[in-house]
């Protein structure tokens, strides 16, 4: 269904023509949405949306709506109050003198996962790099591509082990008794969950928190009721067991059990809080994708990374992985759909991303990489850096001057002998094993150790820059905490939020014409 704007464009023109300097974007929005939404991206977006039960909206609209919402930081209600009383909106839209919203909130939630299921989320930034190629700013044959990512907290609530196992348990209760068409309290007094009489899970087990003793015969207490709940719901809803959504709650409740909990070596049975963390630890019920993890050292992320790849000054493509996953899994992709706007020739990224064979075959095709190596901390004692590695002769010296031949394992063995009377000794390794062991990459990393001590490498070092402002941007749009729950609808609001950085530099430009 075509976009055809109802408001008279005199009209249109005189309300544009009284914004304030502060709603100059919407303006802008107003002046390029033909551009954006051509005709082949509204043919796309059609095909891919089909409303049902209603008077159909013009997708391309719902699209705009998107990306209006995500700049003024609206959800749905709001975003249908603002399409009746604003009249920026209104103008935006083509709907200026209507006294109700083309559009209501089922709309916008059924379009977005219409733009998930097909992507169209890649395709609206994809749009806005299309409109930047006409500006003729920039050369876009060869591009200067930068990564980088940021934490976003997710929205779901992070819990302890003693609140995720009872809202896991009250997640089964719930469903059991809505399939069984009981109360909630049927069900617990039934199955016997003393563990959900009371507000939270900590209240109903009464303990004293600081006895440990107390905290390992209550966790007992708790798995046990688990147990039963288990028991009872195979006994009393067998059917529906099997069958979403109970299936995927049962399960649930038996991973953060099992996330959480192991024998308790002690003797006598039970089990204790298990010792370390999983990897994949769910953290919160209301969103099992997020996930710990780590910006740095000293900074723990609760939920999700946001990536994204700049060229230009614009963002590329993005991506959202749970907090856990590392920086080099998702390169792959953001390097692809870098590359499908123009030839790499070279990549600013930070170490993270190094461990990504992406990275290394780039690298080998002739394409500069700009980064720190792995930083390697050994006590005072020498380190791989101490080495003359000579990978054409394959061969490694050590700073006594021995040298060793690199192996088809990629390591290099001394001999002890020379090693037990080196005067050295006393900065070398520890080990009996008097060995190197190289990287796949080690031809990168010495590159890129050796660029870092001139001059001009610390300097395109610094060039990285441009990544960090795009997204600080991005973070200034979006925010530093995740509006939805799971990874791919908030790598749908990353991707919207990227549009509208895009379209921003895009509105500089026009500006300054």
């Amino acid at each position: 269904m075509h976009w055809r704007p109802s408001a008279d464009r005199r009209e249109e023109e005189a309300v544009a023509k009284r914004l304030r300097a502060s709603s100059k974007f919407y303006r802008f929005l107003w002046e390029i949405r033909e551009d954006l939404f051509d005709e082949s991206f509204e043919k796309l977006l059609t095909e891919c949306y089909a409303p049902r039960g209603q008077a159909p909206c013009p997708p391309a609209m719902l699209a705009m709506v998107m990306l209006l919402q995500r700049y003024d930081g609206v959800g749905d209600a709001d975003a249908v109050d603002a399409a009746e009383n604003d009249r920026r909106w209104q103008l935006v839209l083509g709907t200026l003198g209507t006294a109700s919203a083309p559009f209501g909130q089922g709309s916008l939630v059924r379009f977005r996962t219409r733009m998930i299921a097909h992507d169209l989320d890649k395709r609206l930034v994809e749009r806005t790099i299309e409109l930047a190629k006409r500006t003729k700013k920039f050369g876009w044959q060869r591009l200067r591509v930068a990564l980088d990512s940021s934490p976003l907290d997710g929205a779901g609530r992070v819990e302890d082990t003693w609140n995720l196992i009872g809202r896991a348990m009250s997640k089964v209760v719930h469903l059991t008794a809505a399939a069984l068409e009981l109360d909630e309290s049927e069900v617990i007094r039934a199955a016997r969950l003393d563990a959900l009489s009371e507000d939270s899970v900590k209240a109903s087990l009464d303990i004293d928190w600081d006895d440990e003793e107390a905290k390992h015969e209550a966790l007992n207490r708790l798995v046990a009721q688990v147990e039963r709940l288990d028991t009872w719901v195979s006994r009393r809803a067998k059917s529906h067991a099997a069958k979403s959504p109970l299936k995927e709650a049962l399960a649930l409740m038996h991973h953060v059990v099992g996330q959480d909990t192991e024998p308790d070596p002690g003797g006598g049975g039970g089990v204790r809080i298990t010792q370390g963390v999983a990897r994949e630890r769910v953290i919160s019920i209301s969103d099992t994708q997020m996930r710990h993890g780590r910006k740095s050292k000293s900074v723990r992320i609760d939920g999700y990374k946001r990536h994204i790849t700049v060229a230009n000054g614009f963002i590329l493509s993005t991506a959202v992985e749970p907090a856990n996953v590392r920086e080099h899994e998702p390169t792959e992709r953001l390097l692809a759909e870098a590359a499908s706007h123009g030839e790499i020739e070279t990549l600013d990224i930070d170490r993270g991303y190094l461990a990504s064979p992406a990275v290394i075959r780039l690298h080998r095709a002739g394409v500069t990489i700009n980064s720190r190596a792995w930083s390697v901390s050994n006590h005072g004692r020498f380190t791989k850096d101490d080495f003359a590695i000579d990978l054409a002769a394959k061969t490694v010296t050590c700073p006594a001057g021995k040298s060793a031949p690199i192996t088809q394992g990629l390591q290099s063995f001394f001999d002890a002998k020379d090693c037990s009377r080196c005067p050295l000794k006393s900065k070398c390794t520890t080990s009996e094993k008097r060995s190197l062991t190289l990287h796949e990459a080690e031809d990168l990393l010495i590159e890129l150790r050796a660029r870092r001590r001139t001059r001009r490498g610390r300097r395109e070092l610094r060039k990285r820059v441009v990544v960090e402002h795009r997204l600080a941007r991005l973070s200034a749009i979006q925010g530093d905490r995740a509006r939805y729950r799971g990874v791919r609808k908030n790598e749908l609001d990353t991707n919207r939020a990227a549009a509208i950085a895009n379209l921003h530099v895009l509105a500089g430009f026009r500006a300054s014409a």
